[in-house]
């Protein structure tokens, strides 16, 4: 009875073994990955008819000098608010773990305005498609400045409201299957995506549920090396139709730390003027008075 049991316990190991390499990514063309994609996503048409998105929610905040990387990591990565220097956000250290509060409106075009609540002041950043200025009142800095010719260039290169799959080529963009790598220990299609400008990023593809698990951001200077982001995607539900993210986590390569972004509400086709994206007027209250001069 014993060698019975451990024969039938060795097949049952064995079925189990050949069920998991069955379960193998299939083998699938980067177009057909595409397309199941889109599908999984709420379809090519819902997503055509996505003009305008906005998003609410919470970003990890950290402490002492995580509080200032998070906040760097975080502002440039949900929404594509652009980071601080280490050494700006370095003056801007809280003493607890806190969660910020922010607000991101989008609009085809690449048009986009995020708005980041801290420490009771509103830091604004807004891009137009073409141009893009910042408020950054927390670094005591009311004025409205311009975006960086490499902000600039980032902006430029970020996805449009809908992503870089849906209507690629439409877009300039090329598409191609890079193989199969293990994402949070799942099978994903890694695919290559290169826009008309020539700037590659990287998008894998849940084998099952072929929704988009990671995406490759900006890269990132930290601690004068250029290192590689990458944007892991989980929490999806269906709102009006397409499926969104509503937990995205930032990893930097060579950190332990990452930084979670949870969104709390998300509004499809919301209506949202143009002058939403505009240069940003400061009130005249948020203006430090110019001291008089003693005569």
């Amino acid at each position: 009875m014993l060698r019975k049991s451990f024969v039938l316990s060795l097949a049952v190991s064995l079925s189990l073994s050949l069920a998991a390499v069955a379960q193998t990514a299939p083998k699938l063309t980067a177009a057909q990955i595409v397309e199941k994609n889109i599908a999984a996503r709420g379809g090519l048409q819902a997503w055509r008819s996505v003009q305008t998105m906005t998003w609410k929610g919470k970003m990890d905040a950290g402490t002492g000098d995580s509080a200032a990387r998070s906040r760097a990591f975080a502002m440039s990565s949900v929404g594509k608010m652009q980071p601080a220097s280490r050494m700006e956000m370095d003056k801007a250290q809280v003493e607890k773990q806190v969660q910020l509060p922010f607000t991101t409106e989008m609009k085809r075009g690449r048009k986009s305005r995020v708005e980041l609540e801290f420490a009771g002041k509103t830091a604004v950043q807004v891009y137009d498609g073409t141009n893009g200025w910042l408020v950054r009142p927390y670094l005591n800095r009311n004025d409205v400045e311009p975006f960086t010719a490499e902000q600039l260039q980032s902006e430029s290169q970020s996805a449009e409201i809908d992503g870089y799959l849906v209507d690629y080529a439409a877009k300039g963009n090329k598409v191609e299957l890079a193989g199969v790598e293990q994402v949070e220990g799942k099978d994903a299609y890694k695919l290559k995506v290169t826009q008309k400008s020539g700037d590659v990023k990287y998008i894998w593809i849940d084998s099952q549920s072929f929704l988009d698990v990671r995406v490759s951001g900006p890269q990132r200077r930290m601690d004068g090396k250029m290192r590689n982001v990458y944007v892991y995607q989980r929490d999806f539900k269906s709102v009006s139709g397409v499926m969104i993210p509503y937990t995205l986590e930032t990893a930097v390569e060579g950190y332990r730390d990452t930084h979670k972004t949870v969104l709390e509400s998300v509004v499809i086709n919301p209506k949202l003027d143009d002058t939403l994206f505009t240069k940003p007027q400061v009130a005249a209250s948020a203006v430090p008075p110019t001291p008089a001069v003693k005569k």
